[in-house]
């Protein structure tokens, strides 16, 4: 019994040796590294920009390293003493995605990106690692970063800020910062009014309404010249604060803006986690990065509960990278044969492992049937169904499988729950980013 104690507090002192101090490391502020990621289909390469000491830190001063495996990067940062690893994090980006598509087979590109992680105390060396298609990390980037360096630029506020939904203390909460696009002066209390929408929105969703107590969602005003958004299919430019248009990709509803570090710039202004573009249009669009930023319509009449469930799906994909359920909708090229993908809601059943089978009836077929007469585009009673690993994900009919026949990630318009997966991993998340 000595001996069994013995290894115990041995095993406990191990794990303690390892958890990193906030207050030792790092000051309660943000340090924004900046860059240009440039590539093809084929190539892939890292640029840097500059550094930006931002006045708020919103994060967890407890869970700084991100175990949990998801994204296409990550990034790190470690003490360039000891190489003591601080502070990591998992994203994605449109950079990234338009890598898989076919223009990137024809054609370079690059787009402004940026990351940010809690100013540190002494010298460091930032990271940045990309998953292959066999699921290994490799580096693709790496620099010193001395934090006492005249050349950081100080960020200097200097738009209008609003609480729309404040609950308690940063660090306890996931922060999130609301951001207008296409919303002209004229249009601000339009904009507060799609705010307090948006708010309600999500919260009216599980597991995000049984977590409101966890969220801060605050918005920064930040007008556009012109109101509505692009639409380069129909012609139609406007100048906004965002630069976000329609057609990204060529795909008429993906709605995106490729310049991350002016979202930094509005975003800076509070403290946040995630931010989150309101679009100022009525045509169903939207789409969203985990890590990166999520952007959607906020006035869809055609489909009024479109865009309450849209907000709750697209967050779905930024909190944590959930993958889209359905079918079709994208030509990109996401995901390798043979390689399990890295999202908690997808499975490839390589080896004809489930992920979530320890969650599942073991008298449950892998693969699982559809239910007879299952048609996407009509609703059902969730409780009737089975979890289990039905084919059709990930935008591909074969391949790649799904956690349940629908669920907010899927189809969404005859849903209005997620399936118990991504209610398991979004309510996990959450907590880690709570501790």
């Amino acid at each position: 019994m000595k001996q069994f104690l013995s290894i115990l507090l041995l095993c406990n002192m191990s794990l303690a040796a390892f958890a990193v101090d906030f207050n030792q490391w790092f000051l309660n502020k943000t340090m924004r590294f900046d860059y240009y990621h440039a590539g093809s289909a084929t190539t892939e390469t890292i640029y840097f920009d500059e550094i930006i000491e931002e006045p708020h830190f919103a994060g967890s001063k407890t869970s700084l390293i991100d175990n949990f495996g998801y994204g296409a990067y990550r990034f790190s940062i470690s003490d360039k003493a000891s190489g003591t690893l601080l502070y990591q994090r998992g994203y994605c980006t449109l950079m990234q995605e338009w890598m898989t598509t076919p223009e990137a087979k024809t054609m370079s590109r690059a787009m402004p990106e940026s990351i940010t992680f809690p100013y540190p105390r002494k010298a460091v060396t930032l990271t940045i690692e990309v998953r292959d298609k066999k699921n290994a990390f490799h580096k693709l980037y790496s620099q010193d970063i001395d934090p006492e360096s005249y050349f950081i630029r100080k960020f200097t506020p200097t738009l209008e800020t609003m609480d729309i939904a404040y609950q308690g203390n940063a660090e306890k909460a996931v922060d999130v910062v609301l951001i207008p696009e296409g919303y002209t002066e004229a249009d601000k209390a339009e904009f507060m009014k799609d705010c307090n929408k948006f708010a309600e929105s999500l919260f009216s969703y599980a597991p995000y309404g049984d977590n409101k107590h966890r969220f801060n969602i605050r918005a920064v005003w930040a007008p556009s010249q012109d109101s509505g958004v692009s639409i380069p299919g129909e012609n139609i430019w406007k100048n906004t604060a965002c630069k976000a248009m329609y057609y990204t990709f060529d795909s008429e509803r993906y709605q995106m803006t490729d310049d991350m570090q002016n979202l930094r710039d509005i975003a800076a202004h509070v403290p946040y986690d995630y931010i989150y573009i309101i679009s100022n249009s009525q045509k169903y669009g939207g789409g969203a990065i985990y890590n990166w930023y999520g952007i959607s319509a906020a006035h869809i009449y055609s489909r009024p509960e479109s865009t309450r469930k849209t907000y709750a799906h697209e967050f779905g994909h930024l909190l944590l990278g959930l993958g889209d359920e359905y079918v079709g909708g994208s030509d990109t090229e996401m995901y390798a044969p043979g390689t399990e993908p890295w999202e908690a809601n997808l499975t490839a059943l390589v080896d004809g492992k489930c992920k979530w089978q320890d969650m599942m009836d073991a008298k449950t077929p892998i693969p699982t049937p559809h239910p007879k007469g299952y048609d996407r585009a009509n609703s059902y009673d969730m409780k009737d169904w089975k979890l289990g690993a039905y084919e059709g994900g990930g935008y591909l009919e074969k391949g790649i499988y799904r956690p349940m026949p629908n669920c907010m990630m899927n189809w969404m318009h005859t849903q209005d729950l997620f399936c118990p997966v991504c209610d398991k991993t979004i309510r996990e998340y959450i907590a880690f980013l709570t501790k």
